[in-house]
């Protein structure tokens, strides 16, 4: 005895058979088969949408979209090769870190008794009025304490009382006698 006569011939295997051969299953296969090739697809687009957003050069973005037609293989390798940052992500650190180099540059100046920001050329601190530098008597530009003569018009400065200069952080202190000097 046979297993097709144990079977017989609409047995188990029949089944299955006529399930396949059915126009139900026909439709399903169908179905699948579109739906698969509608999500290669959809994996090609996602390709060509982030690589645009990675990859400056036009024509790696193509060749980037031509390796994600691949199937399933070509999108992981993409992935796998893609550079990791976006371009707008890339180009903010490049500005944020050219403007730390420009305030790095220019050296913020601050109040030694308000440290509120101040310019090079202010004589007293706009906020507690603090004197900074002295002017001077003729043109009316400020002056660096150390200096004997102004450089913008040539006349000698007047010694003076020191004043807080802008670019230390504590204000000048009196030195103070000691028991030979009184």
């Amino acid at each position: 005895m046979t297993l097709a006569h144990i079977l017989g011939a609409s047995g188990f295997f029949g089944g299955v058979q006529d399930f396949f051969d059915s126009p139900a299953w026909h439709i399903t296969e169908k179905l699948l088969i579109f739906s698969l090739f509608l999500f290669w697809l959809a994996l090609a687009y996602w390709v060509y949408k982030d690589a645009r957003r990675r990859i400056e050069d036009p024509w790696l973005v193509w060749m980037s979209v031509i390796l994600g037609l691949v199937p399933l293989v070509g999108v992981f390798i993409y992935v796998l090769l893609r550079p990791p940052e976006y371009l707008d992500d890339v180009r903010e650190r490049e500005l944020e870190i050219k403007e730390m180099e420009a305030r790095l540059g220019r050296r913020e100046l601050q109040c030694p008794v308000c440290r509120a920001e101040i310019e090079r050329d202010f004589l007293v601190c706009p906020v507690c009025t603090t004197k900074l530098r002295q002017a001077c008597v003729t043109c009316k530009a400020p002056l660096e304490s150390l200096w004997q003569i102004c450089p913008f018009c040539e006349t000698p400065v007047a010694p003076t009382a020191p004043t807080l200069v802008a670019d230390s952080w504590e204000t000048p202190r009196p030195r103070l006698r000691g028991p030979s000097q009184q």
